[in-house]
């Protein structure tokens, strides 16, 4: 998953009487499925009466829906809790209720010592329960401070209210759709065992429910997510077992569907059915997040990844073979304790022979309770930030050089959002990269032909073709 941070704004509910309503503001950090979880969790707040915002000062209850993976981002959290907790009084000393929570992993990892660090927040509501907001929320109101940090018994997704078609129409035409949650794996460097507990993978039923919805909301392409979504798994329509593979095959067949996309994967549950759906599927786009980490073999069984470099590359060859067009993106880590010269330079080594359509790149942090944690040998800042630098510079050239290589393809595009310019509108090629052209904002959600003519630092340029 990705470190980045995004304020998320879910639309109002369609007639909505906002004069007897309360208003939320969620600020997300984190992955992609953060940004769905606050869109659920809205969805979770309009039943106790609120109506999203994008204003903190005007809003009712603040909400932080928090990321735990790196250290900086649990930092940030409780500096804005600073912040927060000075607007919280100068309301209260004007007559204005505000309520303040923490959602999501840095809640899950640390919720008493939020409480105790932030005497102003009300609710801490972990990424298992959100599905409790109301009650929690209500439980605060009348004074007390709540943790709702245990696993719950209970599906969160079915206590969830149904996808609003109309609030949809208003989100746009992509989704993210969480699919699978938690992860088995225990690798050495990560928190997500601990923060979002075991996998669990949604039924097949409720997630074509809630694809149809999100399609007839207007959506034209999903994004399956699940901290390791590859490991999806459950029972089809007869009671036979079913993998991401065969979820894939069933979603392309829901009308109005135009594109599928997943992540993030682990590379051991990469299995033959999911590389057919590659090959099969033309709603399937021909990107693939695969996270290998390090390229050192030493390295990878210390961060207990349970694969190899030439594991990882001969499924790449697969994967390629099964579909030549395919663009691939990838999560490194440097600085892991005990990395050598020699192992970062096995990981330079990989990445030249993958060659990434994009990637992500970070310096090792120790996140307390992980196994990496108590490693010996920990690397030297400078040295880490040496090697992340020659490292991304390596992969900056690799994105630049494949969206040079799209210079003059015809692709099909699906204009998503209006641009900076007046008359343009930004859309996204198969290979996820923004594409800039020029066209009205009534064609937003539709799928168009357009010719490559120009490749710059975070995009693409493009023309309208006549096919």
């Amino acid at each position: 998953m990705t470190d980045q941070t995004a304020t998320f704004t879910a639309a109002a509910k369609a007639g909505a009487d906002i004069a007897n309503t309360r208003k939320v503001f969620i600020k997300t950090y984190g992955c992609q499925m953060n940004v769905y979880d606050s869109v659920r969790m809205g969805d979770a707040l309009a039943s106790d009466g609120y109506v999203t915002t994008d204003s903190m000062e005007e809003a009712d209850l603040v909400l932080l829906n928090t990321c735990h993976i790196r250290e900086k981002a649990a930092d940030k959290v409780y500096s804005a809790l600073g912040r927060l907790r000075d607007m919280k009084k100068e309301r209260a000393a004007n007559g204005r209720e505000m309520m303040i929570g923490v959602a999501g992993c840095v809640a899950q990892a640390e919720g008493e010592e939020i409480l105790r660090r932030a005497p102003a927040v009300d609710v801490v509501i972990g990424p298992q329960t959100y599905h409790r907001l109301p009650q929690a929320l209500k439980r605060a109101r009348a004074g007390e401070r709540v943790i709702e940090t245990d696993y719950a018994v209970e599906d969160k997704f079915e206590h969830l209210p149904k996808v609003d078609k109309a609030a949809t129409r208003l989100r746009g035409v992509t989704a993210f759709l969480t699919v699978q949650e938690g992860c088995d794996k225990f690798c050495t460097f990560c928190v997500v065992p601990y923060t979002r507990g075991s996998e669990v993978s949604r039924p097949l039923a409720q997630i074509v429910d809630e694809a149809s919805r999100l399609v007839e909301g207007g959506v034209r392409e999903i994004t399956l997510l699940g901290q390791n979504v590859n490991a999806w798994h459950g029972a089809g329509p007869k009671g036979e077992a079913w993998g991401l593979g065969d979820l894939l095959y069933r979603l392309a067949e829901i009308p109005g569907l135009a594109r599928l996309r997943y992540t993030t994967s682990h590379p051991r549950d990469m299995d033959d059915r999911l590389i057919e759906a590659h090959r099969d599927l033309r709603a399937l786009m021909p990107y693939l997040h695969l996270p290998v980490q390090a390229g050192s073999d030493r390295i990878l069984k210390a961060m207990n990844r349970r694969h190899t470099a030439a594991d990882y590359l001969r499924l790449i060859e697969r994967i390629r073979t099964a579909r030549p067009d395919i663009a691939l993106s990838g999560d490194f880590i440097v600085g892991f304790p005990g990395e050598t010269d020699a192992d970062f330079e096995d990981t330079l080594r990989l990445v030249e022979t993958v060659g990434y359509a994009q990637a992500y790149s970070f310096k090792y942090s120790t996140r307390p309770g992980t196994p990496g944690a108590d490693l010996g040998a920990q690397v030297e800042e400078h040295v880490k930030g040496e090697r992340l630098e020659r490292l991304q510079a390596l992969l900056l050239k690799q994105q630049q050089d494949f969206a040079e290589s799209c210079v003059g393809k015809i692709i099909d595009l699906l204009l998503e959002k209006p641009g900076r310019m007046p008359d343009q509108l930004i859309g996204r090629s198969p290979w996820l990269q923004s594409v800039n052209l020029d066209a009205k904002a009534s064609q937003i959600g539709d799928i168009v032909s357009v010719r490559i003519i120009a490749a710059g630092p975070n995009s693409l340029f493009a023309e309208r073709t006549e096919r």
